[in-house]
């Protein structure tokens, strides 16, 4: 079987892939709503730069059986990275379940002659991704090292969710919780695809207010990943790999929640909350898990993803940590670049652990002498 490899490097082209990647996304198991056309697409038109786009794509027969969506950065080494950057949980490759070994070598050797003087580096895979077969497949200097965690939850009815909370009085807690959504009548809706677009300006906006006055992520707030979401989510929600639902209260929106889908997983992406919902003692992170979970379930999918971060509201519903892996391959001549990767990563793990580890000491100080200084 004859397996042939094109690199895109023009927009145009990325564009016109549309339907085919679409294909090819539906027969990859291990894919993530991060993977899809519409994200990725998306995401290369607020965020790309002319000149950097480097898509490997192999064809079977003049079929689409593989696709690696890479661009080419300078800093801090010569490197392919995956689209998506840091607005993206999961970063990964395609690959056709029904192809054997085949199209996996034919996409490491596009991969391999694409690289050139550049380091591949493939960040945030999540463990049984596809680019992990690609990385079985590499010959040439190769290293796995951690990337970020991600808390994952099974895909389970709300009410299996609370009975794994450690106690009877914290599982009362969360179904008083509940109860109390019930009672100030705050009710979910499913946006349909039409309306899309305007519930996800009213989320960016409910986002903005709710972290008005406190520390959030600059990023949620430019008007270059408005217009990504905006663009992105809508063709999603119509594929089936995205769900928009909205929080009414008293007739107004007051919470506005995107959850992304794929085969495997449903994960909770971004929302926004006015805070006359906590006024009035609603909880909004029940809320919303609540909703997820009904997505989740009703999918048949096997993992509720809570996604990056290990805030502590997490860390109540007693999540299993799976740490997302980046996955580094070079060739003989671009080693150097591996090593001086390998070890950036293990400076700033360490210099995470000093930071940790004296900002405990500082606590302990502060405690042991009465809070003075």
């Amino acid at each position: 079987m004859t397996y042939t490899t094109h690199l895109v490097t023009e927009e145009r082209e990325f564009a016109e892939l549309a339907s085919e990647w679409g294909q090819l996304y539906r027969r990859c198991e291990a894919a993530t709503p991060f993977q899809s056309h519409a994200w990725l697409h998306s995401w290369w038109l607020s965020y790309g730069r002319r000149g950097r786009l480097r898509l490997v794509v192999v064809r079977h027969e003049g079929e689409l059986v593989a696709a690696a969506p890479l661009m080419r950065v300078g800093s801090p080494v010569p490197s392919l990275v995956p689209l998506g950057g840091a607005i993206s949980d999961y970063g990964d490759v395609l690959l056709d379940d029904e192809r054997g070994e085949e199209a996996v070598a034919a996409l490491t050797e596009g991969l391999a002659s694409a690289a050139r003087t550049a380091l591949i580096d493939f960040r945030e895979v999540r463990p049984g991704g596809a680019a992990e077969r690609v990385y079985d497949h590499w010959r040439g200097p190769r290293r796995r090292v951690g990337d970020s965690m991600c808390l994952e939850l099974p895909a389970v009815p709300m009410d299996e969710l609370v009975a794994r909370l450690p106690s009877t009085k914290a599982q009362q807690r969360v179904r008083a919780k509940l109860r109390k959504l019930t009672s100030l009548g705050v009710e979910r809706q499913v946006v349909q695809p039409d309306e899309v677009d305007k519930a996800l300006r009213r989320l960016i906006e409910l986002h903005q207010l709710q972290w008005q006055g406190r520390k959030v992520t600059s990023e949620h707030l430019r008007p270059r990943f408005c217009d990504h979401l905006v663009r992105s989510v809508g063709p999603m929600v119509r594929s089936g790999d995205a769900v928009v639902t909205e929080f009414r209260l008293d007739d107004d929106v007051v919470a506005v929640d995107l959850t992304l889908l794929s085969r495997r997983l449903a994960g909770g992406y971004l929302y926004g909350a006015h805070p006359r919902l906590r006024e009035r003692k609603a909880d909004v992170a029940v809320m919303l898990l609540d909703a997820c979970a009904e997505h989740t379930r009703e999918g048949g999918r096997g993992t509720l993803s809570l996604l990056r971060g290990n805030e502590p509201y997490k860390q109540h519903w007693r999540p299993e940590p799976v740490v997302n892996q980046r996955l580094l391959l070079a060739r003989r001549r671009t080693a150097p670049l591996l090593s001086a990767v390998v070890c950036d990563v293990a400076a700033r793990r360490r210099g995470k652990e000093v930071l940790l580890h004296w900002k405990g000491w500082r606590d302990r100080r502060e405690r042991d002498s009465g809070g003075r200084p």
